[in-house]
């Protein structure tokens, strides 16, 4: 590396020598490209695309080469220190993608291109997996998309790369993952690329698998965050060398530089866990139709369910609904039953009352009886989350942080969820009662019920300690919290969904939604209708998620719901930015701010440890708009170097 006094001795290349860098420094007003001249020795390596290192408010930090230019506006400029890697990892496309969904999500470019690519792994550039000579091949009429009007269309549009859209509503027992491997032979034989994205490493195990049957070996590469450093930098150089053309992954891989893209996929977009965490907060779903529009690419959102923003891809003509007909969804439907309506009632008036009624006890025996699995889905980990009075019904609190109360196991001590203190001494502070009883029960709770009431049939629990990818054939009893249900080969006889009212009855704006696309997951494992497999939800039949269950109509109830928003103007019919932070950090933000005339400020409301919260709502043809003004605004407070941050949160998933 060039020292101090010889750097200033540096000459130019005599052509481009001006490289544009985005400094990976995420402060908001430092968000734009930054000149740096580019010395002789790297001429010909410091290309667009490349790691470098450059010398940046008096220390060295780490840069992405986005552009090389014959000159600048700045008159005196520093030299890049040194590159990192002659390794192209950003292309074009991907620092134009990066760039779109950070100005929509009110981010930083370096924020997003740090999602976007992976950190480097120097024994990992010398390696990349190499293709087959094969080319796949997909059926004229494959018999799995037969079952959808537009399906088969659907494919023919791929193979003759007009980039079709659509929303796929799957059918319960469907092969999702064969489906989605179908797609991607079909685009793939048309020459063009294809990036899947799927919430977990469950799901991608399963998509991985039929894409190696579908595509041969090595025709494919997966990312995700859990493959380790080494493998996932080297499935990504695969992918930016052009080596694969077909990418699946979890929630980065939204950004897999696959050349000539000519297909994004995401499986369950209402999942949360396409939702990413870290700034700008970018959703899966929305980078990946970000990228098919810019591209032409075509699109798939797919799922059991159908979320409010899918619906809206129809409504406003986007998109085109992949569904089955009416008579073909009836054939491919469990029986699904609810507990609450009149003639259950009638024949068990316990029913409204118990966790377990009679229906659900006589459709398990059914299915053990008949050597078949069961799963019972159960909303609450733990054994006994929530207890409250056996006297008053009041809820047991700590008398230290007024967490709840919860007992781990049938002979533990009470003990706050919150910080743990036990409270083996309590007593109810309204009647001065001592017995506890339980208000919420959990997974571990009930497979100890139903152990007892099946002794000679193994129990199994799937959940956060430990979760099942698949279970045999055989009667068994398999309780899970949703997320964790494992598939069931030939699938399940009986599927029972308990504590219904714990999922609709949260404060939350997409409450129905979820707790209708978690049924649907595990709904959809059971055998179909004609097979014998039974679905009962413990709930009351009139309630109109129930009844979309009970139809399998996701559609309409996508649609009830986008219309109650539209009304409501609550998202995705508006356009919703959450403001969270100290209370004088937020009123200097907002004081800071040029939000459009028709933009409308709500709050502030208190939030977690001692903050507060404005949300911002505006029409979705200003989202652009707001979303540059608190860029903007931020980048003001940034530049003042003001002492607390505020969290900017476009899209916010939690409005309550």
């Amino acid at each position: 590396m060039a020292t101090r006094s010889n750097r200033a001795e540096r000459q130019p290349a005599p052509e481009l020598p001006v490289a544009r860098v985005c400094v990976d420094v995420p402060l908001p007003h430092l968000d734009r490209p930054f000149d740096y001249l580019v010395p002789a020795e790297l001429h010909e390596t410091a290309q667009p695309g490349t790691r470098v290192k450059v010398r940046f408010a008096g220390q060295l930090v780490d840069g992405w080469l986005l552009e090389r230019a014959a000159e600048s506006a700045v008159a005196k400029l520093a030299y890049l220190e040194r590159l990192v890697s002659p390794e192209r990892v950003l292309t074009p496309e991907i620092a134009g993608l990066a760039r779109a969904v950070a100005d929509r999500y009110a981010g930083g470019l370096a924020d997003v291109l740090r999602l976007a690519v992976p950190p480097r792994h120097a024994r990992a550039e010398g390696a990349a997996i190499l293709p087959q000579d094969d080319t796949p091949t997909v059926d004229a009429r494959p018999p799995g998309w037969a079952d959808y009007q537009a399906g088969e269309g659907f494919l023919r549009a791929l193979a003759e790369r007009k980039g079709p859209r659509a929303v796929w509503s799957a059918l319960p027992g469907e092969d999702w993952p064969a489906r989605i491997a179908e797609a991607a032979a079909a685009t793939l034989a048309a020459g063009q690329g294809v990036v899947a994205v799927v919430p977990d490493a469950r799901d991608l195990d399963r998509l991985d698998a039929a894409l190696t049957e579908v595509l041969g070996k090595d025709r494919h590469v997966t990312l995700a965050a859990g493959l380790g450093p080494a493998k996932r930098y080297r499935a990504f150089l695969a992918a930016s060398r052009g080596l694969v053309k077909v990418v699946a992954g979890t929630r980065a891989a939204a950004f897999a530089p696959v050349a000539d893209l000519g297909l994004v996929v995401i499986w369950d977009d209402g999942d949360d866990l396409h939702a990413e965490p870290r700034a700008p907060y970018p959703h899966a779903r929305e980078v990946l139709l970000t990228r098919a529009q810019r591209a032409g690419a075509a699109t798939l959102v797919a799922g059991y369910a159908r979320t409010a923003e899918a619906q809206l891809l129809l409504e406003t003509g986007w998109a085109r609904e992949v569904a089955a007909d009416r008579a073909t969804t009836r054939r491919r439907t469990p029986a699904i039953t609810p507990t609450g309506d009149d003639p259950q009632l009638a024949r068990d008036p316990g029913a409204a009352t118990a966790r377990l009624p009679s229906l659900a006890w006589d459709a398990a025996r059914a299915a053990l009886k008949a050597d078949a699995p069961v799963l019972v889905q159960v909303p609450r980990r733990g054994y006994l989350p929530s207890v409250s009075c056996v006297t008053c019904r009041a809820p047991a609190r700590c008398v230290t942080c007024q967490g709840p109360l919860a007992l781990r196991s049938s002979h533990a001590v009470p003990a706050c969820r919150w910080c743990g203190r036990v409270a083996g001494d309590h007593v109810c502070p309204h009647c001065g009662g001592r017995g506890l009883r339980a208000s919420v029960t959990g997974a571990r709770r009930t497979a100890e019920e139903l152990g007892r009431a099946f002794p000679e049939i193994p129990i199994r629990t799937s959940g956060r300690d430990e979760v099942l990818t698949e279970v045999p054939a055989a009667a068994a009893v398999v309780v899970a919290t949703p997320g964790a249900e494992p598939v069931a080969e030939g699938g399940y006889g009986a599927v029972l969904l308990l504590d219904t009212w714990a999922l609709l009855t949260r404060a939350d704006l997409r409450a129905g939604e979820e707790a209708l696309r978690r049924w649907m997951t595990a709904a959809a494992l059971a055998k179909p209708g004609g097979a014998g497999g039974r679905v009962v939800v413990v709930a009351d039949g009139g309630v109109p998620v129930i009844q979309a269950l009970l139809r399998w109509d996701p559609g309409w109830y996508a649609s009830r719901e986008l219309a109650e928003r539209r009304e409501l103007r609550f998202p995705p019919a508006a356009r919703m930015t959450s403001l969270t932070g100290p209370a004088p950090a937020v009123a200097d933000l907002l004081r800071a701010v040029h939000l459009p005339p028709d933009a409308e400020l709500l709050g502030p409301v208190p939030a977690d440890q001692d903050q507060e919260r404005y949300l911002v709502r505006a029409p979705r043809g200003r989202a652009a708009e707001v979303a540059a003004a608190l860029h903007a605004a931020s980048g003001v407070r940034s530049a003042r170097k003001a002492p607390d941050a505020v969290r900017v949160q476009v899209d916010a998933t939690d409005l309550f």
